[in-house]
């Protein structure tokens, strides 16, 4: 044999070689695209219209209150500081697709059996793609918190629970664009929903998520998250950890220590048209939103969920600013009746309910989203305004504290 039928045989292998990889591989592929057409349950969801949640108030799936049993309650984390209650309706009536990202709303009675007892209203986001049979939650046990510490300590397979219809307007809907998911504590749960159900819906939709926790016993959901990145080439899970133990940043990639930056967005992420959805503490809010607006991402992909009273600022023109209303002229006075107080509006709150927490004025609330209705107060002078319509619709001569904000000087029952 000659040397050139010798390299004839050297390049005949290479290729034969090159082509048995390359059947297997799309072999694999096509096994997992049909598993996904056919076999896997997750596959077969469909996400409902967005329509209902950018609009007007939404008409919920159910009206009032629900009840629904307990079936299953699991610890997510080391720590066991977040537990994930699985609740299906006592009706035994399917239940309807919710959009991913909202939450439900929970009338819970701590003190039954006492005259003057109120019941306490929570909003939980709900932490699954959506599913027929039931909803599942996971909650953080906040140190002293009333209605967390219930759930943990008090429920338990079997418990009913009061519930209201899915709500919010932090969601995603389904489309071709790449999503950016950026995670602090228990801000995962409503981006594991949209994951998830991206992930079984629009199988081919190229999806990040960043999770920041201070450490792997605070890493809510982690096996949850993996099995999605291991099952899925098109979503790319990254872990940062700001106070890692010694064992937290050995392995695999996407683990990293200290916290979500941009520097660290701007080192990963290609250069695509992202919509960016956030969910986390408000520093951490702080910061990735006026972030992603220097680094030149527009308004309207930047979508955003701040815990508790905070609320993330966007800028106009370079200057940070919330939504309110500046008359320029004298200034709009909010009297809470109630309380004897009366304050000034500035620019810069979110919402009269954050005007009366920073003057240490107690109101109920829940949802802060305008879903719940828990925060609604009498207006006995002056008018309001919703910088985006509430879910509730609010009885006459009321309003929904957590999302309105004053139109003229206002006085309030609260």
């Amino acid at each position: 044999m000659n040397s050139l039928a010798l390299l004839g045989w050297i390049v005949a292998a290479v290729l034969l070689q090159l082509g048995v990889f390359l059947a297997l591989s799309f072999a694999r592929h096509w096994t997992r695209y049909r598993q996904l057409q056919q076999g896997a349950p997750e596959a077969k969801i469909a996400l409902p219209p967005r329509a209902a949640a950018s609009g007007g108030p939404a008409t919920p799936a159910w009206a009032g209150l629900r009840r629904f049993r307990v079936t299953r309650r699991v610890a997510e984390d080391p720590a066991e500081s977040v537990v994930s209650f699985h609740l299906a309706p006592e009706d035994h009536q399917l239940l309807p697709a919710f959009l991913p990202g909202q939450f439900l709303t929970f009338e819970l009675d701590l003190d039954a059996g006492k005259a003057d007892s109120r019941p306490a209203i929570r909003c939980y986001s709900l932490s699954a793609a959506p599913q027929p049979d039931h909803y599942r939650i996971s909650v953080k046990r906040v140190p002293g918190g009333l209605v967390s510490g219930h759930l943990h300590n008090s429920v338990q397979v079997g418990s009913t629970l009061q519930v209201r219809a899915p709500a919010g307007r932090f969601v995603v809907d389904a489309g071709s664009w790449p999503l950016v998911l950026l995670a602090g504590g228990i801000g995962i749960t409503p981006l594991l929903s949209m994951a998830s159900a991206m992930l079984s819906a629009e199988p081919g939709r190229e999806v990040w998520l960043f999770y920041g926790v201070r450490s792997g016993q605070d890493c809510a959901l982690r096996q949850e998250l993996q099995a999605l990145a291991t099952a899925h080439d098109n979503f790319h899970l990254h872990l940062c950890f700001s106070d890692p133990l010694p064992d937290d940043i050995t392995g695999p990639g996407g683990l990293h220590r200290g916290r979500i930056s941009l520097d660290q967005l701007r080192l990963l992420l290609p250069l695509k048209p992202f919509h960016f959805f956030i969910c986390g503490p408000a520093p951490m809010m702080e910061s990735l939103v006026a972030g992603l607006e220097d680094w030149g991402v527009t308004g309207d992909r930047i979508h955003f969920e701040a815990f508790g009273p905070a609320s993330a600022r966007r800028r106009v023109d370079g200057v940070a600013m919330t939504p309110g209303i500046d008359s320029g002229e004298s200034p709009i006075q909010v009297t809470f009746a109630g309380s004897r107080r009366t304050v000034n509006w500035r620019t810069g709150i979110a919402n009269l309910l954050a005007l009366a927490e920073d003057n240490g004025i107690s109101v109920p609330s829940g949802c802060r989203a305008g879903s719940c209705g828990s925060c609604q107060t009498a207006i006995t002078g002056g008018e309001v305004a919703y910088p985006q319509p509430p879910d509730f619709d609010p009885e006459p001569g009321s309003c929904l504290l957590c999302v309105s904000v004053p139109k003229t000087s206002v006085t309030l029952e609260a």
